[in-house]
Protein backbone atom coordinates (compact mmCIF):
# COMPACT_ATOMS: atom_id res chain seq x y z
CA UNK A 1 0.00 0.00 0.00
CA UNK A 2 1.55 3.45 -1.18
CA UNK A 3 2.41 6.53 1.32
CA UNK A 4 -0.55 8.30 -0.51
CA UNK A 5 -3.15 5.99 -0.22
CA UNK A 6 -2.48 4.65 3.38
CA UNK A 7 -3.05 8.35 4.79
CA UNK A 8 -6.35 8.97 6.36
CA UNK A 9 -6.85 11.62 9.02
CA UNK A 10 -9.46 9.40 11.05
CA UNK A 11 -7.41 6.12 11.17
CA UNK A 12 -7.10 4.92 14.77
CA UNK A 13 -3.61 5.40 16.11
CA UNK A 14 -1.69 3.43 18.75
CA UNK A 15 -2.06 5.04 22.24
CA UNK A 16 0.67 7.02 23.61
CA UNK A 17 1.22 6.40 27.47
CA UNK A 18 0.29 8.99 29.10
CA UNK A 19 3.80 9.93 31.18
CA UNK A 20 5.45 10.19 27.78
CA UNK A 21 3.18 12.69 26.11
CA UNK A 22 3.07 14.44 29.02
CA UNK A 23 7.07 14.54 29.66
CA UNK A 24 7.53 15.31 25.81
CA UNK A 25 5.17 18.46 26.62
CA UNK A 26 7.01 19.34 29.00
CA UNK A 27 10.50 19.02 27.46
CA UNK A 28 9.37 21.20 24.72
CA UNK A 29 8.05 23.47 27.04
CA UNK A 30 10.84 24.06 29.41
CA UNK A 31 12.95 24.76 26.08
CA UNK A 32 10.59 26.87 24.66
CA UNK A 33 10.76 29.02 27.85
CA UNK A 34 14.64 28.83 27.31
CA UNK A 35 14.50 30.28 23.82
CA UNK A 36 12.09 33.08 24.94
CA UNK A 37 14.04 34.84 27.53
CA UNK A 38 17.45 34.40 25.56
CA UNK A 39 14.94 36.04 22.91
CA UNK A 40 14.33 38.96 25.58
CA UNK A 41 18.18 39.17 26.28
CA UNK A 42 18.87 39.38 22.37
CA UNK A 43 16.52 41.99 22.18
CA UNK A 44 17.76 43.79 24.93
CA UNK A 45 21.50 43.89 23.64
CA UNK A 46 20.05 45.15 20.24
CA UNK A 47 18.37 48.13 21.78
CA UNK A 48 20.99 48.92 24.05
CA UNK A 49 23.44 49.17 20.77
CA UNK A 50 20.86 50.28 17.98
CA UNK A 51 17.95 51.92 19.54
CA UNK A 52 15.18 52.36 17.52
CA UNK A 53 16.55 54.12 14.62
CA UNK A 54 16.86 53.36 10.95
CA UNK A 55 19.56 50.03 11.41
CA UNK A 56 17.13 48.45 14.18
CA UNK A 57 13.92 48.93 11.91
CA UNK A 58 15.99 47.93 8.63
CA UNK A 59 17.08 44.58 10.22
CA UNK A 60 13.56 43.58 11.67
CA UNK A 61 12.12 44.17 8.88
CA UNK A 62 14.56 42.74 6.92
CA UNK A 63 14.97 39.38 9.07
CA UNK A 64 10.87 39.10 8.95
CA UNK A 65 11.48 37.93 5.17
CA UNK A 66 12.83 34.51 6.23
CA UNK A 67 10.70 33.88 9.10
CA UNK A 68 7.63 34.62 7.13
CA UNK A 69 8.79 31.65 4.87
CA UNK A 70 9.35 29.57 7.82
CA UNK A 71 6.36 29.79 9.18
CA UNK A 72 4.61 29.10 5.56
CA UNK A 73 6.75 26.20 4.78
CA UNK A 74 9.05 25.20 6.92
CA UNK A 75 6.82 24.50 9.99
CA UNK A 76 3.74 25.34 7.71
CA UNK A 77 2.10 23.98 4.95
CA UNK A 78 4.73 21.02 3.52
CA UNK A 79 5.26 20.10 6.87
CA UNK A 80 1.93 19.91 8.29
CA UNK A 81 0.81 17.80 5.11
CA UNK A 82 4.26 15.98 5.25
CA UNK A 83 4.43 14.96 8.98
CA UNK A 84 1.17 12.76 9.29
CA UNK A 85 2.24 11.11 5.85
CA UNK A 86 5.64 10.19 6.89
CA UNK A 87 4.00 8.70 10.06
CA UNK A 88 1.64 6.09 8.55
CA UNK A 89 4.52 5.33 5.86
CA UNK A 90 7.00 4.23 8.96
CA UNK A 91 3.65 2.52 10.68
CA UNK A 92 3.11 0.37 8.07
CA UNK A 93 6.64 -1.37 8.52
CA UNK A 94 8.79 -0.19 5.16
CA UNK A 95 10.96 1.64 6.55
CA UNK A 96 13.20 2.55 3.18
CA UNK A 97 10.36 3.30 1.17
CA UNK A 98 9.58 6.19 4.26
CA UNK A 99 12.56 7.39 3.86
CA UNK A 100 12.71 7.62 0.52
CA UNK A 101 9.62 9.33 0.29
CA UNK A 102 11.10 12.11 3.30
CA UNK A 103 14.27 12.52 0.92
CA UNK A 104 12.08 13.16 -1.73
CA UNK A 105 10.35 15.68 0.50
CA UNK A 106 13.26 17.21 1.34
CA UNK A 107 14.45 17.51 -2.40
CA UNK A 108 11.32 19.27 -3.59
CA UNK A 109 11.61 21.91 -0.34
CA UNK A 110 14.78 22.67 -1.16
CA UNK A 111 14.21 23.42 -4.91
CA UNK A 112 11.68 25.62 -4.34
CA UNK A 113 13.51 27.97 -1.92
CA UNK A 114 16.43 27.95 -3.81
CA UNK A 115 14.28 29.11 -6.87
CA UNK A 116 12.61 31.59 -4.49
CA UNK A 117 16.22 32.22 -3.38
CA UNK A 118 17.90 33.37 -6.98
CA UNK A 119 14.30 34.82 -7.96
CA UNK A 120 14.58 37.22 -4.71
CA UNK A 121 18.26 38.33 -4.88
CA UNK A 122 17.43 39.27 -8.59
CA UNK A 123 14.66 40.99 -7.50
CA UNK A 124 16.27 42.98 -4.86
CA UNK A 125 19.33 43.71 -6.93
CA UNK A 126 16.74 45.17 -9.57
CA UNK A 127 15.04 47.31 -6.79
CA UNK A 128 18.54 48.58 -5.43
CA UNK A 129 20.13 49.37 -9.03
CA UNK A 130 16.62 50.98 -10.63
CA UNK A 131 14.20 52.51 -7.83
CA UNK A 132 15.25 55.23 -6.31
CA UNK A 133 14.50 54.67 -2.00
CA UNK A 134 15.23 56.71 1.19
CA UNK A 135 18.16 55.42 2.52
CA UNK A 136 16.43 53.60 5.46
CA UNK A 137 14.68 51.63 2.54
CA UNK A 138 17.50 50.75 0.72
CA UNK A 139 19.28 48.95 4.07
CA UNK A 140 15.96 46.95 4.34
CA UNK A 141 17.03 45.91 0.98
CA UNK A 142 20.77 45.46 1.72
CA UNK A 143 20.33 43.60 4.99
CA UNK A 144 17.12 41.36 2.81
CA UNK A 145 19.84 40.65 0.23
CA UNK A 146 22.40 38.78 2.84
CA UNK A 147 20.04 37.21 5.18
CA UNK A 148 17.80 35.93 2.08
CA UNK A 149 19.94 32.47 1.93
CA UNK A 150 18.65 32.09 5.31
CA UNK A 151 15.07 31.19 3.64
CA UNK A 152 16.41 27.77 2.73
CA UNK A 153 18.39 27.16 6.31
CA UNK A 154 15.51 28.11 8.40
CA UNK A 155 12.96 26.33 6.35
CA UNK A 156 14.93 23.05 6.07
CA UNK A 157 15.64 22.99 9.66
CA UNK A 158 12.02 23.08 10.48
CA UNK A 159 11.21 20.54 8.14
CA UNK A 160 14.21 18.13 9.28
CA UNK A 161 13.15 18.66 12.76
CA UNK A 162 9.47 17.18 11.79
CA UNK A 163 11.20 13.92 10.86
CA UNK A 164 12.93 13.89 14.11
CA UNK A 165 9.07 14.97 15.85
CA UNK A 166 7.83 11.78 13.90
CA UNK A 167 10.20 9.07 15.94
CA UNK A 168 9.82 11.45 19.18
CA UNK A 169 13.29 13.11 19.37
CA UNK A 170 11.60 16.84 20.75
CA UNK A 171 15.20 18.01 22.22
CA UNK A 172 17.58 19.23 19.13
CA UNK A 173 14.64 21.20 17.27
CA UNK A 174 13.30 22.85 20.14
CA UNK A 175 17.12 23.88 21.08
CA UNK A 176 17.55 25.06 16.98
CA UNK A 177 15.87 28.20 17.82
CA UNK A 178 17.92 28.62 21.04
CA UNK A 179 21.38 28.40 19.15
CA UNK A 180 20.25 31.21 16.95
CA UNK A 181 19.53 33.41 20.17
CA UNK A 182 23.03 32.96 21.59
CA UNK A 183 24.70 33.68 18.64
CA UNK A 184 22.50 36.50 18.34
CA UNK A 185 23.24 37.71 21.77
CA UNK A 186 27.27 37.02 21.21
CA UNK A 187 27.67 38.87 17.74
CA UNK A 188 26.19 42.24 19.01
CA UNK A 189 28.35 42.06 22.22
CA UNK A 190 31.51 41.06 21.09
CA UNK A 191 31.27 42.93 18.00
CA UNK A 192 30.40 46.31 19.63
CA UNK A 193 33.06 45.80 21.72
CA UNK A 194 35.42 44.70 18.94
CA UNK A 195 34.55 48.31 17.28
CA UNK A 196 34.66 50.08 20.14
CA UNK A 197 30.68 51.57 19.40
CA UNK A 198 30.86 53.31 23.29
CA UNK A 199 33.30 55.20 21.99
CA UNK A 200 32.17 56.81 18.80
CA UNK A 201 31.08 60.08 17.77
CA UNK A 202 27.47 59.87 16.70
CA UNK A 203 28.75 60.38 13.03
CA UNK A 204 31.28 57.56 13.43
CA UNK A 205 28.81 55.70 15.96
CA UNK A 206 26.02 55.40 12.44
CA UNK A 207 28.85 54.10 10.67
CA UNK A 208 29.73 51.19 12.98
CA UNK A 209 26.51 50.19 13.92
CA UNK A 210 26.02 49.76 9.50
CA UNK A 211 28.86 47.42 10.04
CA UNK A 212 27.50 45.64 12.93
CA UNK A 213 24.51 44.99 11.55
CA UNK A 214 25.60 43.04 8.31
CA UNK A 215 27.88 41.29 10.75
CA UNK A 216 24.93 39.97 12.51
CA UNK A 217 23.06 39.41 9.02
CA UNK A 218 26.50 37.44 8.21
CA UNK A 219 26.16 34.88 11.33
CA UNK A 220 22.30 34.76 10.06
CA UNK A 221 23.29 32.26 7.73
CA UNK A 222 26.21 30.40 9.64
CA UNK A 223 23.54 29.97 12.73
CA UNK A 224 21.27 28.69 10.36
CA UNK A 225 24.06 26.35 8.52
CA UNK A 226 24.76 25.19 12.81
CA UNK A 227 20.98 24.49 13.14
CA UNK A 228 20.75 22.02 10.17
CA UNK A 229 23.87 20.36 11.36
CA UNK A 230 23.39 20.05 14.91
CA UNK A 231 20.06 17.79 13.36
CA UNK A 232 22.09 15.41 11.16
CA UNK A 233 23.70 12.92 13.66
CA UNK A 234 20.19 12.70 15.26
CA UNK A 235 18.68 11.74 11.96
CA UNK A 236 21.17 9.18 11.29
CA UNK A 237 20.05 7.68 14.36
CA UNK A 238 16.67 7.07 13.01
CA UNK A 239 17.91 6.29 9.57
CA UNK A 240 17.75 9.11 7.63
CA UNK A 241 20.16 10.02 5.46
CA UNK A 242 20.56 14.06 3.86
CA UNK A 243 20.68 12.74 -0.14
CA UNK A 244 19.38 14.40 -3.15
CA UNK A 245 16.64 12.46 -5.07
CA UNK A 246 16.36 13.82 -8.60
CA UNK A 247 13.43 12.41 -9.39
CA UNK A 248 11.41 13.50 -6.55
CA UNK A 249 7.89 13.91 -8.45
CA UNK A 250 6.43 11.22 -7.01
CA UNK A 251 2.93 10.00 -6.10
CA UNK A 252 3.24 10.01 -2.15
CA UNK A 253 4.97 13.69 -2.82
CA UNK A 254 1.93 14.74 -4.84
CA UNK A 255 -0.39 13.08 -1.90
CA UNK A 256 1.79 15.80 0.30
CA UNK A 257 1.16 18.93 -2.18
CA UNK A 258 -2.51 18.09 -2.17
CA UNK A 259 -2.68 18.18 1.88
CA UNK A 260 -0.97 21.26 1.98
CA UNK A 261 -3.00 23.27 -0.07
CA UNK A 262 -5.61 25.02 2.30
CA UNK A 263 -2.85 24.66 5.26
CA UNK A 264 -1.03 27.01 2.74
CA UNK A 265 -3.67 28.90 1.92
CA UNK A 266 -4.49 29.87 5.86
CA UNK A 267 -0.87 30.39 6.37
CA UNK A 268 -0.09 32.56 3.42
CA UNK A 269 -3.34 34.42 4.60
CA UNK A 270 -1.88 35.08 7.65
CA UNK A 271 1.47 35.96 6.27
CA UNK A 272 -0.15 38.73 3.85
CA UNK A 273 -1.43 40.29 7.09
CA UNK A 274 1.99 40.29 8.47
CA UNK A 275 3.57 41.70 5.31
CA UNK A 276 0.96 44.36 4.81
CA UNK A 277 1.52 45.73 8.36
CA UNK A 278 5.08 45.98 7.79
CA UNK A 279 4.54 48.20 4.26
CA UNK A 280 2.13 49.87 5.47
CA UNK A 281 4.46 50.73 8.97
CA UNK A 282 7.95 51.67 6.24
CA UNK A 283 5.52 53.86 3.96
CA UNK A 284 4.21 55.85 6.91
CA UNK A 285 7.36 56.20 8.86
CA UNK A 286 8.63 59.47 8.85
CA UNK A 287 12.78 59.34 8.34
CA UNK A 288 15.38 61.41 9.68
CA UNK A 289 14.89 64.50 8.02
CA UNK A 290 12.33 66.46 9.96
CA UNK A 291 11.39 68.53 7.03
CA UNK A 292 10.12 65.54 4.51
CA UNK A 293 6.27 65.67 4.27
CA UNK A 294 4.29 62.49 2.52
CA UNK A 295 2.44 63.00 -0.88
CA UNK A 296 -0.13 61.16 -1.45
CA UNK A 297 -2.77 61.16 -4.52
CA UNK A 298 -1.94 65.05 -4.44
CA UNK A 299 -2.25 65.37 -0.96
CA UNK A 300 1.03 66.67 1.47
CA UNK A 301 1.14 66.14 4.92
CA UNK A 302 2.86 64.64 7.78
CA UNK A 303 4.26 61.04 8.10
CA UNK A 304 2.08 59.76 10.95
CA UNK A 305 4.93 57.98 12.55
CA UNK A 306 7.92 58.23 14.01
CA UNK A 307 11.62 57.45 13.16
CA UNK A 308 12.31 53.54 14.15
CA UNK A 309 8.52 52.84 14.44
CA UNK A 310 8.95 49.68 13.10
CA UNK A 311 11.64 48.59 15.60
CA UNK A 312 8.77 49.66 18.47
CA UNK A 313 6.66 47.59 17.71
CA UNK A 314 8.71 44.67 17.03
CA UNK A 315 9.84 44.71 20.32
CA UNK A 316 6.17 45.52 21.44
CA UNK A 317 5.09 42.28 19.36
CA UNK A 318 7.78 40.33 21.50
CA UNK A 319 6.39 40.86 24.69
CA UNK A 320 3.01 39.90 23.80
CA UNK A 321 4.15 36.73 22.54
CA UNK A 322 6.17 35.87 25.13
CA UNK A 323 3.15 34.57 27.12
CA UNK A 324 1.36 33.22 24.21
CA UNK A 325 4.26 30.97 23.03
CA UNK A 326 4.80 29.51 26.71
CA UNK A 327 0.99 29.23 27.68
CA UNK A 328 -1.44 29.70 24.76
CA UNK A 329 0.48 27.03 22.38
CA UNK A 330 1.57 24.68 24.34
CA UNK A 331 -1.81 24.21 26.11
CA UNK A 332 -3.69 24.09 22.34
CA UNK A 333 -0.66 21.20 21.81
CA UNK A 334 -1.92 19.49 24.53
CA UNK A 335 -5.54 19.35 24.02
CA UNK A 336 -5.34 18.68 20.37
CA UNK A 337 -4.89 15.28 20.37
CA UNK A 338 -8.40 14.29 22.24
CA UNK A 339 -10.53 16.97 20.33
CA UNK A 340 -9.23 15.15 17.07
CA UNK A 341 -9.92 11.76 18.61
CA UNK A 342 -13.34 13.15 19.31
CA UNK A 343 -14.29 15.64 16.55
CA UNK A 344 -16.01 12.88 13.83
CA UNK A 345 -18.18 10.81 16.93
CA UNK A 346 -22.02 10.90 16.37
CA UNK A 347 -21.96 11.54 19.92
CA UNK A 348 -20.40 14.98 20.18
CA UNK A 349 -20.44 14.82 24.13
CA UNK A 350 -16.17 13.86 24.77
CA UNK A 351 -15.21 16.47 22.20
CA UNK A 352 -17.03 19.57 23.60
CA UNK A 353 -16.00 18.68 27.00
CA UNK A 354 -12.70 18.62 26.20
CA UNK A 355 -13.41 21.84 24.18
CA UNK A 356 -15.12 23.71 27.21
CA UNK A 357 -12.12 22.67 29.37
CA UNK A 358 -9.73 23.57 27.07
CA UNK A 359 -11.56 27.19 26.36
CA UNK A 360 -11.94 27.82 30.10
CA UNK A 361 -8.04 27.25 31.25
CA UNK A 362 -7.14 29.31 28.16
CA UNK A 363 -9.04 32.50 29.55
CA UNK A 364 -7.61 31.75 32.43
CA UNK A 365 -3.78 31.98 32.20
CA UNK A 366 -4.78 34.42 29.21
CA UNK A 367 -6.43 36.99 30.90
CA UNK A 368 -4.24 36.77 33.81
CA UNK A 369 -1.58 37.21 31.03
CA UNK A 370 -3.59 40.38 29.24
CA UNK A 371 -3.64 42.03 32.80
CA UNK A 372 -0.16 41.37 34.09
CA UNK A 373 1.87 42.23 31.22
CA UNK A 374 -0.61 45.97 30.94
CA UNK A 375 0.35 46.30 34.83
CA UNK A 376 4.26 45.95 34.56
CA UNK A 377 5.02 47.09 31.18
CA UNK A 378 6.98 49.84 31.70
CA UNK A 379 9.05 47.95 34.28
CA UNK A 380 9.44 45.29 31.72
CA UNK A 381 10.43 47.64 28.86
CA UNK A 382 13.07 49.44 30.79
CA UNK A 383 14.41 46.50 32.88
CA UNK A 384 14.60 44.75 29.00
CA UNK A 385 15.41 47.61 26.85
CA UNK A 386 15.58 50.76 27.96
CA UNK A 387 19.70 50.76 27.71
CA UNK A 388 22.41 52.68 25.62
CA UNK A 389 20.55 53.99 22.37
CA UNK A 390 16.73 52.90 23.37
CA UNK A 391 15.45 56.48 25.41
CA UNK A 392 12.74 56.86 27.60
CA UNK A 393 10.43 58.90 24.47
CA UNK A 394 10.84 55.15 23.11
CA UNK A 395 10.02 53.35 26.22
CA UNK A 396 6.57 55.49 25.93
CA UNK A 397 5.88 54.29 22.38
CA UNK A 398 6.58 50.78 23.36
CA UNK A 399 4.56 51.04 26.16
CA UNK A 400 1.35 52.37 24.52
CA UNK A 401 1.73 49.98 21.62
CA UNK A 402 1.83 46.55 24.17
CA UNK A 403 -1.55 48.39 26.09
CA UNK A 404 -2.88 47.21 22.90
CA UNK A 405 -1.16 43.83 22.10
CA UNK A 406 -1.49 42.57 25.64
CA UNK A 407 -5.33 43.57 25.50
CA UNK A 408 -5.38 41.47 22.83
CA UNK A 409 -3.47 38.38 24.36
CA UNK A 410 -6.72 36.33 25.34
CA UNK A 411 -8.11 36.40 21.51
CA UNK A 412 -4.71 35.51 20.49
CA UNK A 413 -4.69 32.66 23.07
CA UNK A 414 -8.28 31.61 21.98
CA UNK A 415 -7.72 31.52 18.46
CA UNK A 416 -4.61 29.04 18.95
CA UNK A 417 -7.83 26.27 20.00
CA UNK A 418 -10.22 27.50 18.07
CA UNK A 419 -8.54 26.52 15.29
CA UNK A 420 -7.60 23.26 16.02
CA UNK A 421 -10.90 22.33 16.99
CA UNK A 422 -11.91 23.48 13.37
CA UNK A 423 -9.41 21.33 11.84
CA UNK A 424 -10.43 18.89 13.95
CA UNK A 425 -13.67 18.76 12.57
CA UNK A 426 -11.84 18.62 9.22
CA UNK A 427 -12.83 22.05 8.18
CA UNK A 428 -10.49 24.47 7.13
CA UNK A 429 -12.47 26.58 5.10
CA UNK A 430 -14.31 28.51 8.60
CA UNK A 431 -10.41 29.83 9.51
CA UNK A 432 -9.18 30.91 6.16
CA UNK A 433 -12.14 32.67 5.51
CA UNK A 434 -11.92 34.74 9.04
CA UNK A 435 -8.47 35.14 8.36
CA UNK A 436 -9.19 37.16 5.20
CA UNK A 437 -12.15 39.13 7.79
CA UNK A 438 -9.66 40.06 10.09
CA UNK A 439 -6.79 41.06 7.52
CA UNK A 440 -9.89 43.55 6.07
CA UNK A 441 -10.77 45.14 9.54
CA UNK A 442 -7.63 45.62 10.76
CA UNK A 443 -6.20 47.73 7.62
CA UNK A 444 -9.43 49.25 7.57
CA UNK A 445 -8.94 49.84 11.63
CA UNK A 446 -5.18 50.82 11.52
CA UNK A 447 -4.74 53.16 8.81
CA UNK A 448 -7.40 55.91 10.11
CA UNK A 449 -5.60 54.95 13.58
CA UNK A 450 -2.13 55.90 12.94
CA UNK A 451 -3.12 59.97 12.17
CA UNK A 452 -4.40 60.49 15.26
CA UNK A 453 -2.22 60.83 18.28
CA UNK A 454 -2.06 56.83 18.77
CA UNK A 455 0.41 57.44 15.97
CA UNK A 456 2.28 53.49 15.44
CA UNK A 457 0.33 52.17 18.59
CA UNK A 458 -2.89 52.72 16.12
CA UNK A 459 -1.00 49.49 13.98
CA UNK A 460 -1.69 47.53 17.33
CA UNK A 461 -5.24 48.95 17.86
CA UNK A 462 -6.39 47.56 14.92
CA UNK A 463 -4.52 44.97 15.70
CA UNK A 464 -6.34 44.22 18.61
CA UNK A 465 -10.02 45.12 16.96
CA UNK A 466 -9.54 42.82 14.47
CA UNK A 467 -8.00 39.60 16.28
CA UNK A 468 -10.53 40.10 19.28
CA UNK A 469 -13.43 40.00 16.74
CA UNK A 470 -12.25 36.98 14.89
CA UNK A 471 -11.81 35.34 17.97
CA UNK A 472 -15.76 35.63 19.25
CA UNK A 473 -16.84 35.17 15.79
CA UNK A 474 -15.16 31.79 15.78
CA UNK A 475 -16.43 31.06 19.20
CA UNK A 476 -20.44 31.69 18.30
CA UNK A 477 -19.85 29.79 14.69
CA UNK A 478 -17.91 26.56 16.83
CA UNK A 479 -20.87 26.97 18.84
CA UNK A 480 -23.28 26.60 16.36
CA UNK A 481 -21.59 24.09 14.51
CA UNK A 482 -21.15 21.20 17.02
CA UNK A 483 -24.75 22.40 19.12
CA UNK A 484 -23.89 24.29 21.58
CA UNK A 485 -20.83 24.23 24.25
CA UNK A 486 -22.32 25.86 27.36
CA UNK A 487 -21.49 29.66 26.61
CA UNK A 488 -23.26 30.82 29.57
CA UNK A 489 -21.88 28.23 31.61
CA UNK A 490 -18.68 29.56 30.22
CA UNK A 491 -19.75 33.11 31.03
CA UNK A 492 -20.06 32.65 34.46
CA UNK A 493 -16.60 31.37 34.78
CA UNK A 494 -15.05 34.38 32.86
CA UNK A 495 -17.30 36.86 35.07
CA UNK A 496 -15.09 34.98 37.75
CA UNK A 497 -12.10 35.37 36.22
CA UNK A 498 -13.06 39.39 36.24
CA UNK A 499 -13.41 39.28 39.39
CA UNK A 500 -9.93 37.78 39.50
CA UNK A 501 -8.64 39.97 37.10
CA UNK A 502 -9.72 43.39 39.67
CA UNK A 503 -7.91 42.01 42.51
CA UNK A 504 -4.93 41.46 40.86
CA UNK A 505 -5.24 44.88 39.75
CA UNK A 506 -6.35 46.19 43.46
CA UNK A 507 -3.55 44.19 44.51
CA UNK A 508 -0.62 45.83 42.42
CA UNK A 509 -2.73 49.10 43.02
CA UNK A 510 -1.61 49.08 46.96
CA UNK A 511 1.51 47.36 46.24
CA UNK A 512 2.59 50.62 44.35
CA UNK A 513 1.57 52.41 47.20
CA UNK A 514 2.97 50.49 49.80
CA UNK A 515 5.64 51.84 51.93
CA UNK A 516 9.28 49.65 50.90
CA UNK A 517 8.24 49.26 47.35
CA UNK A 518 11.52 48.62 46.00
CA UNK A 519 13.23 50.95 43.11
CA UNK A 520 14.79 49.06 41.28
CA UNK A 521 12.82 47.81 37.52
CA UNK A 522 13.50 44.10 38.68
CA UNK A 523 12.80 44.04 42.27
CA UNK A 524 9.06 46.02 41.33
CA UNK A 525 8.55 43.28 38.51
CA UNK A 526 9.04 40.51 41.35
CA UNK A 527 6.84 42.11 43.94
CA UNK A 528 3.95 42.74 41.28
CA UNK A 529 4.14 39.70 39.74
CA UNK A 530 4.18 37.44 42.33
CA UNK A 531 1.73 39.72 44.61
CA UNK A 532 -0.79 40.56 41.51
CA UNK A 533 -0.35 36.78 40.08
CA UNK A 534 -0.72 35.42 43.86
CA UNK A 535 -3.95 37.31 44.13
CA UNK A 536 -5.62 36.48 40.56
CA UNK A 537 -4.75 33.03 41.80
CA UNK A 538 -6.63 32.99 45.15
CA UNK A 539 -9.59 34.42 43.78
CA UNK A 540 -9.68 31.69 40.69
CA UNK A 541 -9.40 28.96 43.75
CA UNK A 542 -12.41 30.29 46.25
CA UNK A 543 -14.37 31.13 43.45
CA UNK A 544 -13.71 26.87 41.80
CA UNK A 545 -12.33 27.53 38.82
CA UNK A 546 -10.45 24.77 37.73
CA UNK A 547 -7.35 25.52 35.77
CA UNK A 548 -5.72 22.19 35.50
CA UNK A 549 -5.14 21.13 31.85
CA UNK A 550 -5.75 17.38 32.62
CA UNK A 551 -3.80 15.20 29.79
CA UNK A 552 -6.78 13.43 28.15
CA UNK A 553 -5.19 10.09 26.26
CA UNK A 554 -8.86 8.37 24.93
CA UNK A 555 -8.68 5.02 24.46
CA UNK A 556 -9.44 5.59 20.82
CA UNK A 557 -6.48 8.16 19.21
CA UNK A 558 -7.62 9.77 16.24
CA UNK A 559 -5.00 12.37 15.41
CA UNK A 560 -2.94 12.92 12.34
CA UNK A 561 0.20 13.10 13.53
CA UNK A 562 0.59 8.93 13.70
CA UNK A 563 2.17 7.95 16.94
CA UNK A 564 3.65 10.60 18.38
CA UNK A 565 0.19 11.97 18.76
CA UNK A 566 1.49 15.77 19.35
CA UNK A 567 1.92 18.13 16.79
CA UNK A 568 5.33 19.72 15.93
CA UNK A 569 6.06 22.26 18.44
CA UNK A 570 6.13 25.97 16.87
CA UNK A 571 9.41 27.34 17.89
CA UNK A 572 10.55 30.65 18.78
CA UNK A 573 12.11 33.12 15.87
Amino acid sequence: MSIATSFNPATPAKPVARASVVSHARLIGILTLVSRILGLVREGVMSAQFGTGAISSAFAVAFKVPNLFRKLLGEGALSAAFIPLYAQALKSGDEKEANRFAAASVSLLATILLGLTVIGEICLWVIAALIHLRPENLLVVKFTAVMLPYVLLVCGTAFLGGILQVHRRFALPALSPVLLNIIHIAVIVIGARLLMLHAAGPARKLELQTTLAYWLAMFVLIAGVLQVMILLPALKAVGFRLVWVKNFWTPQVKAMLRLSLPVALSAGVLQISVGIDTLLTMFLTRSSDPGQRLHFFGHVMDYPMAPGAIARLTWAQLLYQFPLGVFAIALATAIFPSLSADALDKDQTRFKSALRHGIIVTLIEAMAASLGLLLVRYQTIRLLLQHGEFTAADTQWVALSTCFFSAAIWAFSLQQILNRAFYAMHDTVTPLVLSIVTIVVNTAVEIPLVFTHLGEAGMAAGTLVSFALQAVIMLLVLDRRVGGIGLREMMRDVAKMLVACCAMAATCWGLERAPGYPASNIGQLVVLMVGGGGAYLGVCLLLGLNFRMKPVVPEREATAYGETEEPPPQPCP
